[in-house]
């Protein structure tokens, strides 16, 4: 990927994972391109399949698709950063992100978004920055 298109994703995420939306500006974690449909799966370098994610979450998912719905078992899509609102599926409560929806379950589970170094950093920062709420509430395009 070039440093160009790196920059281009990066700011289409507003500087957060797209996924835990921990912000990248807090230098604790690397930030990579997710392709959302792993290259195993057949996705391709398209914007629309490139996703910024944070380490954690993006060796978390790997290559998978979907995930267990922990509340009813059944296999759910996980969410998808260019097709699904954030806001349908999670909504931030003092740093910890709950899920809305059998998808949010899914995803919050298998990329364990609510580990406890995670939520402590999340937390920290909507404490300090009034406009991280705003920017994690917004949609990304």
């Amino acid at each position: 990927m070039t440093s160009r298109l790196r920059r281009f994703i990066q700011a289409r995420a507003r500087g957060m994972c797209e996924y835990c939306k921990l912000p990248d500006s807090l230098g604790f974690a690397d930030f990579e391109i997710d392709h959302i449909i792993a290259r195993a799966h057949r996705g391709g370098d398209e914007l629309e399949n490139l996703a910024w994610s944070c380490l954690s979450c993006n060796l978390y998912k790997g290559p998978n698709l979907a995930s267990v719905d922990p509340q009813t078992g059944l296999i759910v899509n996980l969410f998808n950063p260019r097709r699904n609102v954030w806001n349908s599926h999670f909504r931030l409560s003092e740093g910890l992100i709950l899920p809305r929806t059998a998808k949010g379950r899914a995803t919050l589970v298998l990329l364990r978004i609510n580990a406890p170094q995670t939520f402590m950093l999340r937390r920290a920062f909507e404490e300090v920055d009034p406009e991280y709420r705003k920017r994690v509430t917004r949609r990304c395009v």
